[in-house]
């Protein structure tokens, strides 16, 4: 194909040197959306009630644990007092890594509350979405 063939003018009115590059660039990009994006597999699972998640006795009080089959934190903010969250970041999506004083996402720092999930540093602005559970006796499940 000779170099004027693509300085032709499609019925748009654009040149066909310009349409595919733009469908170039159209398929270079797809691919980088797709990663950042989300789909419903993406999602954390909906809480649907079941056995035993953990016991009280496994959630330090000030701290708390990560069960990733599961899609949930669950943190022990004050004595006693147990909350879950959704393990995925709201800053891109990824799982957070590790429960200290807060809950850490290792992707790009940010940190969140053990008492609701709230943002306390790094890129995140939104709280991580709470997961109900139940508390019974020393056993705790989703609710």
């Amino acid at each position: 194909m000779a170099a004027d063939d693509f300085e032709q003018e499609t019925p748009s009115g654009m040149s066909r040197r310009l349409a595919l590059r733009g469908a170039a660039v159209a398929g270079v990009g797809i691919p980088f959306l797709a990663a950042c994006g989300g789909d419903d597999d993406d999602a954390p699972p909906e809480a649907s009630g079941g056995g035993e998640l953990t016991t009280t006795a496994d959630i330090p009080e000030g701290g708390g644990a990560i069960f990733e089959d599961e899609g949930v934190v669950v943190t022990q903010p004050a004595a006693g007092e147990f909350k879950g969250f959704t393990n995925i970041c709201t800053h891109q999506g990824c799982p957070v890594a590790d429960v200290t004083d807060t809950i850490n996402c290792s992707c790009h720092g940010s940190m969140f509350s053990l008492a609701d999930g709230s943002p306390q540093g790094g890129p995140a602005t939104s709280a991580l979405a709470e997961v109900a559970i139940s508390v019974d006796g020393d056993s705790i499940s989703l609710a």
